[in-house]
């Protein structure tokens, strides 16, 4: 999207824009709304998005599938990295590594972070991601990897 962190900025100050902004954001990647996320913030180098648990995400244990978190992790990933890739930059996820350490038996915030420095050059920039249950818990933590380079000229 455009200016995402200028759209979610101007959506957020009214009632109903996180939930439209979140709207937004599935009609762009469709593959979200499978997950119903929820963007609750979103600040360069930093993002949370809400997985809510619901009967569509879960396994046959009845908690969130680890797939369906994993989506939630790379939603709240590529809104941090639209909101801090510099102009004249673009990205790209290159791989993840996770580690699945609590099963997630309720709603999960999903959040990204990185360092303003690794945006600062081309190459790999770790996002640090995990996702936490209601109680605190983490449920899944790690890093996923993006490539930043120089947008072509046309």
């Amino acid at each position: 999207m455009a200016d995402t962190l200028g759209i979610f900025r101007r959506l957020s100050r009214v009632p109903g824009g996180t939930w439209l902004f979140s709207r937004m954001v599935v009609r762009k990647a469709p593959y979200f709304g499978t997950i119903r996320p929820h963007v609750r913030t979103l600040e360069p180098f930093h993002a949370e998005v809400v997985l809510p648990k619901r009967r569509a995400v879960e396994n046959h244990i009845g908690t969130v599938h680890v797939i369906a978190a994993v989506n939630g992790l790379e939603a709240a990933m590529g809104l941090l990295a639209e909101a801090s890739c510099p102009r004249g930059m673009r990205w790209i996820p290159k791989g993840m590594e996770l580690s699945y350490v609590a099963k997630a038996t309720s709603d999960l915030l999903c959040v990204a972070d990185s360092d303003p420095a690794d945006w600062e050059q081309t190459g790999d920039v770790p996002v640090r991601v995990r996702s936490i249950r209601t109680d605190g818990t983490v449920t899944i933590e790690g890093t996923i990897t993006v490539y930043l380079s120089e947008k072509r000229s046309a």
